[in-house]
């Protein structure tokens, strides 16, 4: 073999490590925010709604966010129907979430559309506050998915749940539990179409996880938690003495996409 072919073979080699180690290497955690607008009346919810749809979710679309959902509580929610709006952003790092005010405060196209909304008077502000919760995607489940259904939007249940611990220590059992233990999986394996599962970084209520899982109604939802909880590897799960105790409260909170949501 001449020098020359020693070279190009030497060189072949190396490109083939790196291509393997690119695929081989794992995608990196997204970070997510999830805002929460809290609304007085049917004006503010208009308000809110036509900016997200008109001006905020255009603008994240053009500053490289794909997905942004934005989702409503579900009617039977007497309590949050009209007064709550979530939005779902994810973000690649958390340099990302502290500059995205300074890119859209550059974006022409969204200062335009969205000026009853940024521009609003003092006496008429466009919601009452909104809270905002900042989470870190699981390893096992790095990215977020948009759920694999086709049925009318208006119809869907998306399942948010937030997972108190008592302690940061015993949280950390419960996230474990997720990822080492296996219960991911065995959502995927049921057919739980989860958007996202998170650690809470930032928030009201730590220390605690949140995930979405999706469902095409009302109905599925409830099918979906009976076979979860009929399941033999959930039954074997749940009473692993490794796990034990390790919620401190659970809270669910019903919510559908809103038509023009990407998820």
């Amino acid at each position: 073999m001449t020098k020359h072919s020693k070279l190009n073979v030497l060189v072949a080699l190396m490109l083939s490590m790196i291509t393997l180690s690119a695929v081989a290497a794992p995608p990196k955690r997204e970070f997510y925010e999830i805002k929460i607008y809290h609304l007085k009346n049917a004006e503010q919810e208009t308000r809110v709604e036509n900016f997200l749809k008109d001006a905020y979710i255009p603008a994240a679309h053009r500053a490289g966010i794909k997905n942004v959902g934005v989702f409503k509580p579900v009617a039977t929610d007497t309590a949050a129907a009209g007064k709550l709006i979530y939005v779902f952003t994810p973000i690649k790092s958390l340099d990302q979430l502290l500059t995205l005010p300074k890119t859209l405060d550059k974006d022409a196209a969204f200062k335009s559309a969205g000026t009853d909304y940024i521009d609003a008077n003092y006496k008429t502000p466009p919601y009452a506050r909104f809270e905002s919760i900042v989470l870190q995607a699981f390893t096992e489940m790095p990215v977020h998915e948009k759920p694999k259904l086709d049925g009318p939007k208006n119809q869907r249940v998306y399942e948010l749940r937030s997972y108190e611990g008592h302690t940061e220590k015993i949280y950390q059992n419960k996230v474990k539990m997720f990822n080492v233990g296996g219960e991911v999986p065995l959502f995927v394996r049921l057919g739980f179409n989860a958007v996202f599962y998170g650690e809470v970084i930032v928030g009201s209520h730590m220390p605690n996880l949140m995930y979405m899982t999706t469902f095409a109604d009302k109905a599925s939802r409830d099918a979906h938690w009976k076979s979860f909880s009929d399941d033999a590897e959930w039954n074997k799960l749940k009473v692993n003495p490794e796990y034990q105790n390790n919620v401190s409260k659970n809270t669910s909170f019903f919510l559908f996409p809103t038509e023009y949501s990407d998820i």
